[in-house]
C-alpha cells in the first residue's frame, strides 16, 4: 500500500462532495482526503493504485490532478 499526493483543483466542500462517489467507489483506495486550506489543494490517497489511475479517477469526476 502506498500514499500518493496530487495538486488538484478540488477547492471547496461542494467539490469534495462531487468527487466522493468516484473515490469512495474505488476498492483499491483505503483512504483519501483533500487539504483545501493548502494553496495547491493537495489530495492525499492511500491504497494500491498507480499515479495514473488516481489522476484518471479524479478526471472522471470532473477535476484535475497532477503529481505534487
Amino acid at each position: 500500500m502506498k500514499t500518493l499526493q496530487f495538486k488538484t483543483n478540488i477547492n471547496c466542500n461542494n467539490c469534495i462532495r462531487a468527487v466522493t462517489p468516484t473515490l469512495n467507489g474505488e476498492k483499491s483506495i483505503t483512504s483519501w482526503q483533500v487539504d483545501t486550506a493548502n494553496p495547491d489543494k493537495v489530495l492525499t490517497v492511500t491504497g494500491d493504485l498507480t499515479e495514473d489511475q488516481v489522476v484518471a479517477l479524479v478526471e472522471e469526476a470532473g477535476f484535475k490532478a497532477e503529481k505534487a
